[in-house]
């Protein structure tokens, strides 16, 4: 369902299975995949097509050799810009020089200028892999920069060049890689072509396992998001039932100027099917929200906590009140959905967050970036240049389910497993958009989802939705959060129907 793997995993993967195998088999399908991929872009008859393959040093410049002798036998025009390794190459890729040479393929050696002025159909990116340590320089580097000005498609081995396959961060802060419109990756997916800096490098991603058997893989404890993953919680509402049995929620936050947090949060969990929902202020409560007079709006003071789920945070702000409403939060038996301000609180909390990991409730925590690295006591930059490790560090830190928010969504729980989402795009870049996913994420657990399934669910609905509206035009520049909430009510029912049994 969805496996990807750490470069070290795709590593001993690697070299297990070639113990087996005659040497070279795996370069040699590796290049047969990338040709049939190749072919499938091309647009028109393939002796009309041509090719320009960058073959690197190292064994992913194998992979490009073999490709493009496997291409010129389907008599496309192929011209192969090869970088020679400094030291002795592999027996592997020496061998798969020698056929690309044997072949129809023209080796050249041209400019960058020339480059771009030449109508290629495709270019096939084998500079470098999974391997890469150090940013892209020199000539190469000017190379990559001249690649991403092509108009025509880039299709990627194993990982775009320059971007690092485990954390989808581009290699070295000021580095560059090969912005491609197609990634095909080799033995298993990897999580760096689905997060980060990844879904803008990588493209359209398929997986090219090379005949290798499923007994020869780990289990996984990284995965995509899928609606597979929390269907068995997709459910059609009984007849005989009320509002009582679909759960209450409170979310409590809206300090006074920050009103409109709660207020959004509230609307998303009613929308997603909890039967009571409550929001709670700080400061003075409204009369009633005139846009969805169903929510209950209350004060904070004299709340019962321990009545409802709580989402916790949304436009809480920071004052005294606001930390003894985190501390009796905390404190109560219900489930809880930390956010915003509730995590800048416990960031500077030792003892609350000793008390968030030892809730007998669970908690799940929306953090963004910026959140994580507070409570990770690390810079933003380092949270984003590996933040599958960030979102584990800080569910086993905290005990609690962790949704590290951002371009490729990381969901992680304490015992180290991880799932990257595969939904939303651009449009969610707006603010509002996290209470809402929060308000979603509380009325889940409301309806008695367990917290992990919650999460997944709640997070791909959210993103699911932010696609469908920008399907629809509306988005994704100005898309607003509060547009959120009737798409996902509409992706619920739609997935209700399909699973529900």
């Amino acid at each position: 369902m969805n496996p990807l793997y750490a470069v070290a995993e795709i590593r001993a993967i690697e070299q297990q299975a070639a113990t087996a195998l005659p040497p070279g088999t795996l370069m040699q399908r590796a290049g047969q995949a990338t040709a049939n991929a190749a072919l499938d872009m091309l647009p028109f008859s393939t002796n009309q097509a041509r090719v320009l393959v960058l073959a690197g040093p190292g064994n992913n410049g194998g992979d490009a050799l073999e490709a493009a002798a496997n291409l010129t036998y389907s008599g496309v025009q192929v011209e192969v810009l090869h970088f020679p390794p400094a030291g002795a190459p592999s027996a592997e890729r020496t061998a798969a020089q020698r056929r690309a040479e044997h072949s129809d393929a023209r080796f050249i050696d041209i400019g960058t200028s020339t480059m771009a002025g030449t109508d290629w159909n495709l270019v096939i990116d084998g500079l470098f892999g999974i391997g890469l340590a150090r940013p892209v320089s020199g000539a190469l580097r000017t190379l990559v920069d001249t690649v991403n000005t092509l108009s025509c498609p880039v299709l990627a081995l194993d990982v775009p060049s320059g971007l690092d396959a485990d954390t989808g961060a581009i290699v070295g802060p000021d580095g560059v890689a090969v912005h491609a419109t197609h990634t095909i990756t080799f033995i298993g997916d990897k999580p760096g072509l689905h997060t980060c800096d990844g879904r803008d490098y990588a493209g359209q991603v398929s997986v090219a396992p090379l005949d290798l058997e499923p007994r020869q893989f780990p289990p996984a404890r990284m995965h995509l998001n899928d609606v597979r993953f929390f269907a068995r919680h997709l459910k059609l509402r009984r007849q005989n039932s009320h509002k009582g049995s679909y759960g209450n929620v409170a979310v409590v936050g809206g300090a006074r100027g920050m009103a409109g947090a709660p207020i959004l949060a509230a609307r998303s969990a009613l929308h997603a099917g909890a039967g009571r929902v409550f929001a709670v202020f700080a400061d003075d409560a409204p009369a009633y929200d005139s846009g969805q007079p169903e929510l209950m709006c209350r004060a904070a003071a004299g709340f019962d906590l321990d009545s409802a789920v709580l989402v916790l945070g949304p436009g809480l702000g920071t004052a005294p009140q606001s930390v003894d409403l985190l501390k009796r939060a905390v404190a109560s038996a219900s489930p809880l959905v930390a956010d915003a301000d509730a995590l800048n609180l416990l960031a500077s909390d030792a003892a609350l967050q000793a008390a968030v990991a030892a809730r007998a409730a669970g908690c799940i925590i929306t953090p963004h970036p910026l959140e994580a690295a507070r409570l990770l006591g690390i810079a933003i930059g380092a949270v984003q240049a590996d933040r599958l490790s960030a979102a584990r560090k800080l569910a086993a830190q905290l005990r609690a389910t962790v949704v590290l928010k951002g371009s490729g969504t990381v969901i992680a729980r304490p015992d180290g497993d991880a799932v990257i989402n595969t939904t939303g795009n651009p449009a969610l870049a707006t603010a509002g958009t996290g209470d809402v996913l929060a308000g979603l994420c509380g009325s889940l657990l409301a309806q008695g989802w367990p917290q992990w399934e919650a999460a997944l669910a709640a997070v791909w609905l959210h993103g699911m939705a932010a696609d469908v509206l920008v399907n629809d035009g509306v988005g994704p520049i100005g898309l607003t959060a509060g547009e959120l909430t009737p798409a996902i009510r509409a992706a619920i029912n739609r997935l209700v129907q399909q699973h529900a049994r």
